[in-house]
């Protein structure tokens, strides 16, 4: 079986250091040849949202706007359906590719056969 890693990622612009960090470890988990997953949660749902990633800028750190382009080509992101719900947001406002679920969905994938799940 195939290992994978589920990185739930929970802040955007109100911790741009944390959020940044979670898309990296899920980009770099990608180019390493890994199946990734990408679960956004609480204030991590406003990623998905295709203005918030060019706000988001951090120093001596690649664009977060470029990670989550690699992520949506070549992972799974899911968004929190009652995070987002809580902001007056519904799949509507997400990029194409995003996928909307609840927390069974983040179960399923950190406990498969293989799986590895980081939260930041």
């Amino acid at each position: 079986m195939a290992r994978s890693l589920v990185v739930k990622v929970t802040h955007a612009l109100d911790h741009p250091e944390r959020a940044h960090i979670g898309c990296n470890v899920a980009a770099v988990a990608l180019a390493s040849g890994l199946t990734v997953h990408v679960f956004l949660a609480v204030e991590g749902v406003r990623l998905a949202q295709p203005d918030v990633p060019e706000q988001l800028k951090l120093a001596d750190a690649p664009p977060i706007a470029e990670l989550l382009d690699a992520l949506y080509a070549a992972a799974t992101v899911t968004v929190c359906t009652p995070c987002a719900s809580r902001r007056g947001l519904s799949e509507t406002d997400f990029r194409a590719g995003t996928q909307l679920a609840g927390s069974a969905r983040f179960v399923e994938l950190a406990t498969a056969e293989a799986a590895t799940a980081l939260v930041y």
